[in-house]
């Protein structure tokens, strides 16, 4: 917060003005004041906490005033509420409390007894519980309560540092007093808090990693006795057994009431803040959503940070070492977040990612998954790398450090491989054609005969090794109902790497289907395809089509259909050349010209030439200079 305001309130003669003139000049001021003190600025240099700007303003008790009064409290960020005698004491419960609730204001109350020294009480910065309790029972909006003298010079800038902290540091959010227990919302910003601090994830907190939280929070150092003394604070709550490892969830938010309850929350506050929590203790959106901008015709990947980051992830929850992460692996994971991501559940996760024989979800399938998210959501990936607590290797940078932005990849024809580690395929044909048996087998699912209508777009993502030994992440969609909507849809096209154009080859009406999509749609002459029959197992038939699919593609100048089946081996090999052809463009164009390496030789036979005419009228010259 930039600036706190403070409504100083009281009756006539409780000492407003005396107070905060003690403050400006750091003395009780002999010389009789005028009854209402101007508006006084202190800027964060004066050595307020927070670096906040404080602005402290008189007002005036009498009857006539009332409209100032009015508008100051509805402008204020706090109230100090001062009385002095018992008079004064009882007005604030009569008077002050109710007149601040029917202005219907919403800001803490801070309560101070001035003139303590005209009734011989010593140097007593708490309250006196008998006196200021009840009152603080009736009304919930006052945050803490203190005893002051102008004259003396007495917790005079103690009083006002407690307004500063009510506002900057607000108790309201975290501390229930007439339940005396930390707030839910609390309870679960810093049930995330013990989550991150646990690195090794088993329950507890040992020293290491106490010392650890101590150094972030409050930049120094924790040492034994204070870490013992932690200990001790603890155990009168709850004593640990003497085989526990540290301090558990239990005693970690116990350790956090006792510091609510001792008036200690901006402890709280920083701990929470050095978390990125806000005043609604919700987490900062700036964090959640740092500014992230992908180009267009560019693509957002992990980075080296980011998977690595993932990778420790996916091997600190594997608990049982089975090499997959089970439902209550998953859940314990996603403990500190709102759960999984919508985009996995629209994705139907974990079937759209690889599992093991027991249907975990396997680092390979971890991993890959992530991957589709960061290509398709990259702020999704980000928003949970910050509830899971991804920290930058440098810590100024940010966590689209985790990220990393392609280049361009608009001259789709032009000749070379993309620099890009995950590509999209959409999978198209007609229905009953194999498109979900052709993912099943990418995610090396077993083949299931029944056939299932695809009504919702379904996606698959797996790694696939290149030629070469590159590991490139290819993503598989079959488009569903949606497949007219789609190809029509250019946002969704240009975020398309590759087409296959699927067809069973057993079925004779099943490549009309590509025939009439393609003449449709001609505008998807300009993405790469490969053309694959599938259901090679079955007795091949001839198919209802001007042209079969071998002359209809060397038409185009194009490769003939990869014909494969699912229940072969084989299959593996036409994954690989859907992401070479989508990693290297160019090399799936309809080509409308001869073939390029025909055209080289006829370029590199013409330069001969070219260069031999130009030898042979150098020497003539020659010659003729000679002459």
């Amino acid at each position: 917060m930039a600036t706190v305001r403070i409504c100083v309130c009281g009756d006539e003669s409780t000492g407003k003005s005396s107070l905060i003139a003690s403050l400006v000049k750091d003395q009780f001021m002999t010389n009789k004041i005028q009854p209402v003190l101007p508006q006084i600025t202190i800027p964060p240099s004066i050595g307020t906490p927070e670096s906040v700007t404080t602005i402290i303003v008189d007002t005036s008790a009498r009857p006539q005033d009332r409209t100032t009064l009015r508008k100051e409290i509805r402008k204020c960020n706090i109230i100090l509420l001062i009385y002095a005698d018992h008079y004064s004491y009882e007005r604030v419960a009569l008077f002050w409390m109710p007149y601040f609730r029917s202005l219907g204001v919403n800001v803490p109350v801070v309560l101070c007894a001035n003139k303590s020294d005209l009734v011989g009480q010593g140097p007593t910065p708490q309250v006196v519980e008998e006196e200021m309790m009840p009152v603080m029972a009736e009304f919930r909006e006052i945050d803490s309560c203190i005893r002051t003298s102008a004259r003396e010079h007495r917790n005079v800038n103690e009083v006002f540092f407690l307004c500063q902290k009510a506002v900057t540091h607000p108790i309201a959010p975290l501390y229930d007093y007439k339940e005396g227990v930390l707030k839910p919302a609390c309870v679960a910003a810093l049930k995330r808090i013990f989550y991150l601090c646990d690195k090794d994830q088993d329950g507890y907190l040992n020293d290491e990693e106490m010392r650890a939280f101590q150094s972030k929070c409050f930049d120094k150092p924790l040492t034994d006795d204070d870490l013992a003394n932690i200990k001790t604070s603890i155990s009168k709550m709850s004593p640990p057994s003497a085989t526990e490892p540290g301090i558990d969830q239990a005693g970690f938010l116990q350790l956090n009431k006792i510091y609510a309850e001792k008036g200690r929350h901006e402890t709280i506050w920083i701990i929470l803040r050095k978390y990125h929590y806000t005043n609604s203790l919700s987490l900062d959106e700036k964090f959640l959503h740092p500014k992230l901008d992908v180009p267009e015709f560019s693509s957002a990947e992990l980075s080296p940070a980011g998977y690595r980051f993932f990778v420790d992830l996916f091997l600190l929850f594997d608990k049982d070492n089975d090499g997959g992460l089970s439902d209550d692996e998953l859940r314990a994971l996603f403990a500190p977040t709102t759960g999984l991501p919508l985009f996995w559940v629209e994705s139907l996760f974990p079937s759209s990612t690889v599992r093991n024989d027991a249907g975990h979800v396997t680092l390979q399938g971890w991993l890959a998954q992530w991957s589709m998210t960061t290509f398709l959501e990259p702020k999704t990936t980000i928003e949970y790398l910050a509830y899971l607590g991804f920290e930058p290797p440098n810590p100024k940078e940010s966590l689209t450090a985790a990220l990393k932005i392609t280049k361009s990849r608009k001259r789709r024809r032009r000749p070379g491989r993309v620099e890009r580690n995950v590509v999209m395929c959409y999978v198209l044909g007609a229905p009953g054609s194999g498109k979900s048996s052709l993912l099943n087998a990418f995610l090396n699912r077993p083949y299931e005969p029944l056939h299932y209508p695809t009504i919702k777009p379904r996606r698959a993502v797996n790694s696939v090794e290149l030629p070469g030994g590159r590991q490139v992440y290819l993503i598989l969609e079959e488009l569903g109902e949606l497949e007219p909507a789609i190809l029509e849809n250019k946002t969704k096209l240009d975020a398309c790497d590759l087409l296959c154009y699927a067809y069973d080859s057993s079925d004779p009406d099943s490549f009309s289907h590509i025939v009439e999509m393609r003449a449709k749609h001609p505008h998807l002459d300009e993405l790469p395809s490969i053309y694959t029959g599938l259901k090679a197992d079955k007795d091949k038939t001839t198919q209802r089509s001007e042209l079969q699919p071998d002359e209809y593609t060397a038409s185009l100048n194009m490769s003939h259909p990869l014909h494969v089946s699912v229940t072969w081996n084989s299959i593996s090999e036409l994954f690989v050349a859907l992401a070479d052809a989508a990693t290297n463009p160019s090399s799936a164009f309809p080509k409308t010209e001869e073939d390029a390496t025909d055209r080289t030789s006829l370029y590199m036979a013409l330069g001969a030439t070219a260069c031999a005419g130009v030898a042979a009228l150098m020497i003539w010259r020659r010659s003729t200079n000679s002459a």
